[in-house]
């Protein structure tokens, strides 16, 4: 009984040890190329209220509920809700947003796991002026290329003990990245229509 006892005191420290070596932040981040120009697209990350329309939680939970506080777009905007384990309950506040540039959100989650996390949009635009030789120019005179923008979605935030141990269990960096890429599908879907 002893040696039984002394196993599980020692697989309990070892895991407890790998949990504790486990960084103390996470950062997730996803890149796309969206069809659509730097305004259109910023314009639509800016408002949470757009939200609906692209996230890929919108349409988890049914019976969820959503409120809004704040403006209807930039600093101070707001986003709260509540739903089933798959969309859980928290709120999302944008904190600073630049123009065709950044949208910066502060979300702050109650359910499943209570955490507080810091979310980027960086935007870039992609497709200048049509350039080449002479006569591809001439045959585009005053014509653009299709406007284009990289969007790259990031998620960071610190790892508590909880965190850590769920990370080991599951690949959150998979979970929450392949959330990111449908996100990032839906937006360019959205707004090439």
């Amino acid at each position: 009984m002893t040696l039984l006892l002394f196993v599980i005191c020692l697989i309990v420290a070892v895991a407890a040890l790998a949990i504790h070596l486990q960084p103390d932040r996470f950062v997730v981040t996803r890149s796309a190329l969206i069809d659509a120009a730097p305004e259109k697209v910023f314009a639509a990350i800016n408002n949470l209220r757009n939200w609906d329309s692209w996230s890929p939680w919108a349409n988890l939970d049914p019976h969820a509920t959503a409120s809004f506080e704040g403006p209807a777009a930039g600093p101070g905007a707001a986003f709260e809700w509540s739903g089933d384990k798959s969309v859980g309950a928290g709120r999302m506040t944008i904190v600073d947003s630049r123009p065709t540039e950044r949208v910066d959100i502060k979300l702050d989650m109650r359910k499943p796991f209570k955490g507080s996390n810091d979310i980027s949009f960086a935007l870039a635009p992609d497709g200048e002026d049509v350039a080449g030789s002479w006569l591809a120019r001439a045959f585009r005179v005053g014509r653009k290329s299709p406007a284009r923008t990289h969007v790259t979605w990031t998620m960071s935030g610190q790892a508590d003990f909880v965190s850590k141990a769920v990370n080991l269990a599951m690949n959150c960096d998979k979970m929450v990245g392949g959330q990111f890429e449908k996100g990032l599908a839906n937006l360019n879907a959205h707004l090439s229509k």
